[in-house]
C-alpha cells in the first residue's frame, strides 16, 4: 500500500457522499487508502480491493510467524535435520 498524502487522502463525509465515484477511482488509481471523516474524526477507510487482499495476506503471514515463534519458545520446534528428513520422506511418496 502506498503512503498516504494527507491533503488528498482525508475527506469529509459530505464530500465523499457527493463524489463517491471519483473517490473510488482515486483509490483504484493511486492504490492509497482514503480516510473518511465526520465532524473532524475518522469514521471509515476506503481501500482498493487488491490492496485490501494484499494487506490480508500480510496479516496472515505475520500471524503465522507469531504462532511459530510461540511454538518455538514453548519447545515445540523441530530440528533442521528432522524437518529435512520429514520433507524428503513426503517427496518420495
Amino acid at each position: 500500500m502506498r503512503r498516504m498524502i494527507i491533503e488528498q487522502d482525508i475527506r469529509p463525509m459530505s464530500e465523499f457522499r457527493s463524489g463517491v465515484a471519483s473517490f473510488v477511482k482515486q483509490v483504484h488509481d493511486t492504490k492509497r487508502p482514503l480516510i473518511i471523516t465526520q465532524h473532524g474524526k475518522g469514521v471509515g477507510v476506503l481501500l482498493d480491493v487488491g490492496e485490501f487482499e494484499a494487506m490480508q495476506e500480510k496479516i496472515e503471514l505475520l500471524e503465522d510467524i507469531q504462532t511459530s515463534i510461540s511454538q518455538l519458545e514453548a519447545g515445540n520446534g523441530v530440528g533442521h535435520s528432522d524437518a529435512k528428513q520429514k520433507v524428503l520422506q513426503r517427496l518420495e511418496r
